[in-house]
């Protein structure tokens, strides 16, 4: 069998790495084969960008050629696919070669848009890059004091991140001693701090104890970078002398042109991860690629893509697959420097975050050094 993984992130990484050693044998004898295409060399440890933020992380600690993270027989390649032919089972990728498979595994992630909304990326600061989390901390390190907006767009990676940000900014005003001379307010586009309801529940009191002032159901229009203000669809309008943003994403580009999914969200089955429609029989879909009504995190690719590669490896072996992704999630929060909770959930329970603490804090804490193993499908 010929399995082509379309994205070096961390479904695509995980999936190839557990499905390698559950199919070593085939692979060894010629039955079966991995190819991974990405669009860089390199693969990056994305929650990580909210420490360089805060100056607490630097950029290269959180990168690594994603070449060292594979299993030994996994054939990498550096080269984008441009055009989708799922009919004919073959994709082309922008060198021109031409890939054929019997499966096809697509985790292409998603990117922040804030050129979506009109004067958001001209006049916000964000950390969903490397450059733009360096520009956050450089900014902040500036801020002397006045009113930092958080704002933010739907839908969007990491659910935590809105509140993460806003904990974490308010412990490095408070240890710069601005803190008196700093107004925190939080702006959220449904009728409550977080869409989570129980996170809500949690983070609202949170707020309410460290003086963050909030208002909900603000849908971003526009910024107005001449007068400092964010205007809302609602038609509210909050001035801001920081303005932080969590911007609207979409799924890649490369979904889209081909069609495979309205704003490059590609639809797919809740249980068995495979493409609904026409060809999904061969194609699985995971991370933020897919359309499922869960969280866009690193641990729902990761859940995903053990659940696919357990599969895989059954069809190969037995000719069918063994298990059904249950919408498993589990989300670290930061509650501020030295605590942190968590939310995990699924398709039916909900999660239930408990108050922060410095332990849970050390282990997210570990767990940033610990990802590598868990890209290399060790944990």
């Amino acid at each position: 069998m010929r399995i082509l993984v379309v994205g070096g992130g961390m479904g695509g990484t995980i999936f190839a790495n557990h499905l390698a050693r559950r199919i070593h044998h085939e692979m060894k004898t010629g039955k079966a084969r991995i190819t991974m295409l990405s669009a860089s060399h390199e693969h990056v440890y994305q929650p990580g960008w909210l420490y360089v933020a805060m100056g607490r992380a630097t950029p290269d600690e959180l990168v690594r050629e994603q070449q060292s993270l594979l299993e030994p027989g996994i054939e990498f390649h550096v080269d984008p696919v441009e055009e989708f032919h799922l009919a004919e089972n073959h994709v082309k990728c922008k060198s021109g070669k031409v890939h054929e498979y019997d499966l096809i595994v697509i985790s292409t992630g998603s990117r922040a848009l804030p050129e979506k909304i009109p004067g958001l990326k001209e006049n916000s600061i964000n950390c969903y890059t490397a450059e733009n989390a360096v520009e956050f901390f450089k900014q902040l390190s500036d801020f002397k004091g006045g009113r930092i907006v958080v704002t933010v767009g739907l839908p969007h990676k990491c659910p935590m991140i809105p509140l993460e940000i806003t904990f974490a900014m308010h412990d490095f005003i408070k240890d710069r001693g601005l803190l008196d001379k700093t107004e925190f307010y939080y702006t959220y586009p449904i009728g409550r701090v977080h869409s989570l309801e129980n996170v809500a529940k949690w983070a609202a009191p949170e707020f309410d104890r460290m003086g963050i002032k909030y208002e909900t159901l603000f849908n971003m229009k526009e910024v107005d970078g001449k007068n400092a203000q964010v205007l809302s669809e609602e038609g509210g309008a909050v001035k801001y002398d920081l303005l932080v943003a969590v911007p609207p994403h979409k799924g890649q580009e490369v979904i889209e042109k081909n069609g495979l999914g309205e704003n490059g969200w590609i639809p797919t089955n809740r249980s068995s991860l495979h493409m609904e429609g026409e060809h999904g029989k061969n194609v699985l879909v995971l991370g933020d690629t897919t359309n499922l009504p869960i969280s866009k995190a690193g641990s729902t690719a990761h859940f995903e893509a053990e659940v696919a590669a357990e599969n895989v490896a059954a069809v190969i072996k037995m000719g069918r697959p063994v298990r059904s992704y249950d919408g498993k999630v589990f989300c670290f929060i930061e509650a501020g420097k030295d605590r942190a909770t968590y939310a995990m959930f699924d398709y039916k329970t909900p999660p239930q975050p408990k108050a922060p603490t410095g332990a849970v804090h050390a282990f997210k804490m570990s767990y940033n050094k610990l990802y590598w193993a868990t890209a290399r499908g060790l944990l």
